[in-house]
Order: C-alpha cells, then structure tokens, then sequence
C-alpha cells in the first residue's frame, strides 16, 4: 500500500507498506474508477467550451445507440437508469473491443431503472461517455486524457497502460492464502470507466487541480459545478452522493470530494476536503481489503488531529461598495435579529451570531452565492430621498425595526 497527504496543492507526507516494487511516490498503481473523473473533465471542457450540453442526448451526439434519450448529465451522475455492467465477458478481466461491439451488445433494453428514478452506479454509462469524448474532441479517449489533462497538469506518470515501476495487482485466495496474480488487460471502448495507472505523485498533483482547477485544462468555476451533488442512495443515510463524475462522501470539513476505484488486483482512493485545502491519495494493490472511502476520510481526520489547518489571516476591507454600505448593520425579519456585515467580497447575514448565507454583487445586484438563499436576490428598496427602506429577500420583509409599519407584509406588530 502507498498514501500521500496534500495540503494546499502540495504533497506534505507520503509513505509505502508492504512490498512496495519502487520508490512509493513513483509506483504506478492501476486507479480503477478514479478515470471516471478524467473522463468527467473532459465533458465538462466540452461544456465549458459551449460544444455540448449537459443535457443533450446521447443520440444528439452518437446517432442511433442504446439508450439514446438519456442525457449527458444522468450518465456522469448514474442516474440515468442504465444497467450497472455492460453484457459480454466481465470487462475488467477481459481485453476490449471498440465501441460498435460495445453498443451493439448494450441496445438499451436491459435498462435497471427510468430515467432519473435513482442512483445507480453505471460502468457502461462511461463506456458510452468515453466515445461521446472522442467523437466530439476528436481522436481517441486516451489521447484526450493525456494531451488535455495529464500534459497541462505535468502528470507524467500517469499512463493508459503501466510502465515501470509498478505494482503487479493481485488477490489472495480464500483458503489456501497462496497469492495470485490478476491480469492488466486493454479494456477498450470500456477504458473510460477504470483503466488508467497513476502514482501518488500524479494524484496529489490532481488533487491540487481538483481544489483550484486550472487555465489549460478547467477553470476551477467550471469543476466546481461537478461538485454539486445530483444523485444519491437513500439506504446510504446521506453520507453519499454523486454530482457529475465525483462522489462526494461526508468527511472532513463537511464533504470530500473525488472517486474511489476498484479493478482485479487494486484499490484506489483519492479525495480533496476544499474548505481545509487538503486532500488524500492511497492505492494497493490488492482485489479486496482496503475501505477505500474510509481510508479517505480517515488519514484526512488524522491529519487535522495532529496539525489543525490554519485559517487565513483576517484582512481589513479594502473598499466596500457603495450598494452596499448602508445596508450594514442590524436588521429585522418580524422578532428575528439579523445582523449584515461586508466580509471580502461578500455580504454575509447572520442569525444569533451564525452565518444563514452570503450576497455577492453581480452586474449591480446582490445575489445569493451560499446557503438558503443561494441564487435569490437580495433587493435593497429605497425610499424617494434614497434612503433605505426595507429589504426584500425573496419575498421576506427586513426592516431597521421589529415589524416596522411603513414597510410591506407584515407591515406592523401583529399585536398593534
């Protein structure tokens, strides 16, 4: 097994156990599922880049395949309803063909569930999304992760098929206790979904993109939308959900962000916590036996025990809109004391001393960039001398005083 913690973008720690075959930063692992996540990016470039829609139809971009209607965005969070593995041989033991062998054994019909009924985790939906890539960037799928992510990112040793050194992927057998050695196969048009080889050192660098994103491959506005959850398993209790390619599992600061990965002979795991800036990266070579999830969020929990993250410094406001201003200070929503400060770039309101969200100022508007009212406006309404009058938030009434008359509903103390 080898690990690596990253702070700030760095590697910080990193470590080998076990018969590890080379130095334990610099030892390919096969990452398994974590390629999803490249896989991922790369759709979201097209997006980015104004050439797809996320919710497109597969057939709006491959013609006449399996599951046609069903859109780029339900494939990259598995709730598009498709059958969990393609049919055929199990493609994770097995060499691949292409895509038309792919999606003339996978027509559609043996769907699991309608589209967006639930979460359910889809190898296949990646197969498809890997050919969507290629079709729309152009080349292969592999071509595309290198030149697209691993070149701008300097992930040099992060390869489609291992190169040395590496560690030979294995399982153990469950009563004789002899090891056994698992094959590496090319699992062709099925590559998207869990063939890539990696090191700790490549993964902490795709940590660091996965907390600040980067200018040749994604502008971290554009990542930061995969990480908004948009399907989940009820049984999970809520310590899962999936948003467009990454998992998010609770942990950390709150939620970590990223992918685990499985294949015959190999765990992988590799997860950003963004509010602390930290992030983990752990693979071994082993069919079973390490949590891969669970490590995540422990070694992350062992580091914050042993050296806390530092906040930032406080800094004083620089300037401080005009907008703004005079909207500072205490405010009322009926009996309830609500407080706006200008913290940054943002207008933060606090109820009994916690933050409820924030307002930033776009295009001369303030509009809710965190918690409840994220995305609503917060209109400042002014009296005829440009005085304020009252906010409107979303339709909630703040005014200077508990239930001030001359402002709308409730306009006056329910007891006048």
């Amino acid at each position: 097994m080898v690990a690596g913690v990253v702070r700030d973008g760095d590697l910080v720690w990193s470590a080998g156990y076990g018969d590890v075959p080379g130095d334990p930063v610099d030892t390919q692992y096969k990452i398994g599922s974590i390629t999803k996540t490249f896989t991922a990016v790369l759709v979201l470039q097209l997006v980015e880049e104004g050439r797809l829609s996320l919710d497109a139809t597969v057939s709006s971009v491959l013609g006449d395949v399996g599951y046609g209607d069903r859109t780029i965005r339900g494939l990259l969070a598995h709730n598009a309803g498709y059958q969990a593995e393609p049919n055929g041989p199990w493609w994770e033991r097995s060499e691949g063909g292409g895509f038309g062998e792919l999606d003339a054994a996978n027509d559609g019909s043996d769907a699991a569930f309608g589209v967006g009924e639930t979460f359910h985790y889809s190898n296949l939906a990646y197969g498809v999304l890997g050919e969507v890539v290629s079709r729309l960037h152009g080349g292969a799928w592999w071509d595309n992760v290198r030149d697209r992510i691993c070149a701008p990112l300097g992930m040099d040793r992060t390869s489609y098929q291992f190169s040395a050194p590496h560690a030979q992927g294995t399982s153990v057998h469950p009563f004789s206790g002899e090891v056994l050695h698992e094959p590496h196969p090319d699992t062709g048009a099925m590559a998207p979904a869990g063939q890539l080889w990696s090191t700790v050192a490549d993964l902490a660098t795709y940590c660091g993109f996965l907390l600040d994103g980067h200018p040749d491959v994604l502008p971290k506005e554009r990542l930061e939308t995969a990480y908004v959850p948009q399907s989940g398993a009820l049984d999970t209790g809520l310590d899962y959900a999936h948003g467009l390619g990454f998992q998010m599992f609770r942990g950390g600061s709150g939620t970590l962000v990223g992918h685990t990965g499985s294949m015959p002979g190999f765990i992988a795991t590799c997860f950003v916590d963004r509010k602390r800036r930290t992030g983990v990266v752990a693979m071994a070579n082993a069919t079973a036996g390490m949590p891969a999830g669970q490590v995540a969020i422990d070694l992350l929990a062992e580091l914050e025990a042993c050296e806390p993250t530092i906040p930032p410094a406080w800094t004083p406001s620089t300037s401080v809109p005009d907008a703004v201003r005079d909207v500072l200070g205490q405010w009322h929503w009926g009996t309830s004391v609500i407080t706006m400060t200008w913290e940054g770039d943002a207008l933060v309101t606090r109820r009994a001393g916690v933050e409820a969200y924030r307002h930033q100022l776009r295009d001369g508007r303030l509009v809710g960039s965190s918690g409840y009212m994220h995305g609503e406006e917060l209109e400042v309404v002014r009296n005829d001398d440009g005085s304020v009058s009252h906010l409107d938030l979303a339709t909630f009434i703040l005014t200077r005083s508990p239930y001030d008359p001359a402002a709308p509903i409730p306009g006056g103390s329910p007891l006048a």
